[in-house]
């Protein structure tokens, strides 16, 4: 198995794109995409003209040509959609999605992982949301048809995705289960994905190997013990990660500035994890030469670093945010929150402060609730037994209408919208605003000044690399 120093952090959606993948890969280390969101990604920048070419591109080499075609006629727009034109939607994640939703799955990570991959011979990795679990299948199955060589899942316990690859890489049919609330353990619900439906003609694949993120001990013995197939390696992610952070254990306790408390229980033994045996690496606040030898000398493969990457100039993250916070970081006045409350998730959410973002009261108060990507849906039982969608970001009387409750509402965000804001695809609404950002970042925001060079006010994802291995 491939074992970097560095594991680029998959930062959803489209932050970790594939042209920051591609950069890092090509410097010898493991460049992750991000798989969050990029169905509906791959639309809207096939709406905007596609400017560079380089979507249509990874289509004329996509292996089934009548589905590349389907999505290209379906969203391609020649020049561009006007900016003050909405984005033609995308159907939301269900259980039963039509076939072109699922078409559009597995052609945009092949998009992806094929663009990240393109012009060098090494290896590129794609992450995935445990919590996101209804596109998981036809996901995988696009990635790996573009030779993805590892796939990153956390953000819940991933035990049945090593055996879901095992299924892909032979070509037979896969069914995934999906966690709905209320819902009775004698009827399980099932997503279930047989490539043999969509392949023009079964290609030849390549299992990936499959690295958990996880925060616990307990959660790396879980996933040993557990999973339905082989787990090669570990991400251990602390509390000062960006993005979606585990809770901590026990009752959650609040600090001064209304952040939660972490403790002893919420450290790692890595001990403990060198006697299971597997490969893993630290994630979280480890974006030093310093952090990655003591990673080292803790019988560690190396570090997983997501906030300096995301601040680079092959980031998908729009220019005019990342420069801005890389001024306030510059300038010592950067600064993250994590918030227990902004997430659809329940998870704690890092939330960089930037103005004129959803970081400000007055931003998010301004915003009208909307639910229109659902990637972040909770599934339910519903009293008839059929299976429902609803989301505390949403409209709040309809949230309760479906049976929510209406202090889960208070606070929180729409993470799908603000999360295509942030890579420069915001929706525009009717009432002629476009969808706000909110941009997350890990608690070392406030150190990402160190990778500019003299009298550079910006830096490339080699730049971060040459540091952290100390080759500048």
């Amino acid at each position: 198995m491939f074992k970097p120093f560095i594991i680029q952090g998959g930062m959803g959606a489209g932050v970790s794109s594939w042209r920051l993948a591609r950069a890092v890969s090509s410097a010898g280390q493991l460049g992750v995409v991000s798989g969050v969101g990029i169905d509906v990604l791959l639309a809207r920048r096939l709406q905007d003209g596609d400017p560079d070419g380089a979507m249509r591109r990874a289509l004329d080499r996509f292996p089934f040509r009548g589905m590349a075609d389907r999505i290209l006629e379906k969203y391609f727009v020649p020049g561009g959609k006007a900016p003050e034109a909405p984005y033609k939607g995308v159907p939301m994640p269900s259980v039963l999605p039509d076939r072109a939703l699922i078409e559009l799955c597995i052609v945009s990570n092949f998009i992806e992982v094929w663009l990240a991959r393109e012009g060098h011979e090494n290896p590129v990795g794609i992450n995935y949301l445990e919590k996101i679990q209804i596109p998981h299948l036809p996901s995988i199955y696009g990635a790996m048809l573009a030779g993805v060589a590892v796939v990153l899942m956390g953000a819940g316990i991933a035990t049945r995705i090593p055996g879901v690859l095992d299924s892909l890489a032979a070509n037979q049919p896969a069914s995934y289960e999906l966690a709905v609330t209320g819902g009775d353990s004698a009827v399980p619900v099932h997503v279930r994905f047989d490539p043999s439906e969509f392949a023009e003609e079964l290609p030849t694949l390549q299992r990936p190997y499959f690295l958990s993120i996880i925060s616990s001990n307990v959660l790396a013995t879980t996933m040993l013990r557990r999973s339905n197939g082989k787990v090669d390696g570990f991400v251990i992610e602390g509390s000062t990660a960006g993005g979606h952070n585990a809770p901590p254990r026990g009752a959650l306790q609040l600090d001064a500035a209304g952040q939660p408390e972490y403790g002893p229980k919420d450290a790692v033994d890595l001990a403990k994890i060198r006697e299971l045996g597997v490969p893993f690496w630290l994630a979280g606040g480890q974006g030093t030469r310093r952090a990655l030898e003591e990673a080292l000398e803790a019988g560690a493969a190396g570090i997983q670093v997501g906030t300096a990457f995301a601040f680079c100039e092959e980031s998908g993250l729009e220019a005019s945010k990342r420069d801005a916070l890389l001024e306030k970081a510059e300038s010592h006045q950067a600064s993250v929150f994590t918030d227990p409350h902004a997430s659809p998730t329940g998870f704690p959410f890092k939330v960089a402060r930037l103005e004129g973002t959803l970081s400000e009261t007055e931003v998010y108060e301004a915003r009208t609730r909307v639910c229109d990507l659902g990637f972040l849906r909770e599934l339910y039982l519903k009293e008839d037994g059929a299976v429902g969608y609803r989301c505390p970001a949403e409209p709040v009387a309809t949230y309760v209408a479906k049976g929510g409750d209406p202090e889960k509402t208070v606070g929180r965000k729409c993470l799908c919208n603000a999360l295509l804001a942030n890579v420069g695809h915001p929706q525009h609404r009717k009432d002629g605003r476009f969808e706000p950002t909110l941009i997350t970042a890990g608690d070392d925001l406030s150190d990402i000044a160190r990778f500019l060079r003299p009298g550079r006010s910006s830096f490339s994802a080699k730049d971060v690399i040459d540091q952290l291995l100390a080759l500048a």
